[in-house]
């Protein structure tokens, strides 16, 4: 599936904001992403996993330079992206699109879905008119949009058919690669499955490499080739599906997949509650940013901050003492 060379190479990105404190009025960091490697091959789906508040929409639209990164590195086939004014990115736009979670926000409620996927064309100016036409058309179709809809209204469609026109939209221009941002959330079961094997033969049809940005392990497992997992603004496990899936090493990763639902009412599946609450990334903890609600957690996690570390086949635990541990 994925060639030797990365589509995308990201390097010690971090995305800071500053903010005010309301108690003292002076100005407080908080370290939404900080200090994150990541690579994605064409072709390849991975999956970014993490409760809500840990950067997870954050890192993608960092990515994407729709949040400038603070500091840190992405090279896109090869080209640096961190630094370039709106005129320099505009070339990478063609190639680098997002779908967002809510996809009537994301339509303008003025116009129709045909006008809504033919923007970016006419905004690229991709060929003639009757091109523009054709393209849009044939675009609205293969997401299976029928012809009786295309001048709609996105308030005169069902969640799963506006999804499809975000899908759409973002495919139109033959992009390479897509930042997902839980486009399949808001969505009820059935056309869940139908939206998420929609991106997967756009993905067969096209090449296109997806960062999948969810909190359902359930769909990742699904989707994805690999997982990379979050905690506060960091990657604290990554590897492929499989291993993650049957060999998290990570509490946090072993407390996230205890969370599954097993359709089966005899299997018994033991709970991995964690500890306290969500810390604020205004205030993280010292050292391991996970180690005041881990169980496993020694005096030395909360002086040292560990990176992450390959324990083999590309799996990347950022925890000493993982080896020391069977899976959940």
């Amino acid at each position: 599936m994925a060639e030797n060379k990365p589509l995308l190479v990201v390097k010690d990105l971090k995305k800071y904001f500053s903010v005010k404190s309301e108690k003292s009025r002076r100005k407080l960091t908080l370290k939404a992403v900080d200090s994150v490697d990541l690579e994605i091959f064409p072709g390849e789906t991975i999956g970014l996993v993490g409760e809500s508040g840990c950067g997870k929409s954050t890192l993608g639209r960092a990515i994407l330079a729709l949040n400038p990164a603070t500091s840190g590195s992405i090279q896109f086939e090869g080209q640096e992206i961190v630094g370039k004014n709106r005129k320099q990115l505009r070339s990478y736009r063609k190639y680098m699109q997002i779908i967002f979670q809510d996809p009537y926000a994301s339509l303008n409620p003025r116009k129709t879905i045909f006008e809504a996927v033919r923007a970016p064309l006419d905004a690229f100016k991709m060929g003639s008119e009757e091109e523009v036409r054709r393209k849009t058309e044939e675009i609205l179709k293969f997401v299976g949009m029928g012809e009786y809809q295309f001048y709609k209204l996105p308030h005169e469609l069902s969640g799963g058919q506006r999804q499809r026109v975000v899908i759409a939209r973002a495919m139109v221009l033959d992009p390479k690669f897509i930042v997902c941002d839980e486009p399949v959330s808001a969505l009820d079961v059935s056309v869940r499955a139908q939206v998420l094997n929609l991106m997967k033969s756009a993905q067969k049809a096209t090449g296109v490499s997806y960062l999948f940005i969810s909190h359902d392990m359930s769909v990742v497992r699904y989707l994805c080739d690999k997982v990379a997992v979050m905690y506060l603004g960091q990657i604290v496990e990554f590897g492929s599906k499989k291993i993650i899936f049957d060999n998290p090493l990570h509490p946090y990763t072993q407390a996230l997949l205890s969370a599954i639902p097993v359709p089966d009412v005899d299997r018994v599946k033991k709970r991995i509650v964690l500890l306290g609450d969500v810390p604020s990334p205004l205030y993280p903890p010292s050292g391991c940013r996970f180690h005041n609600r881990c169980t496993y957690a020694r005096e030395a996690c909360s002086g040292l901050e560990y990176g992450l570390v390959d324990m083999g086949e590309g799996h990347l635990v950022a925890c000493p003492y993982s080896q020391e541990r069977k899976a959940y």
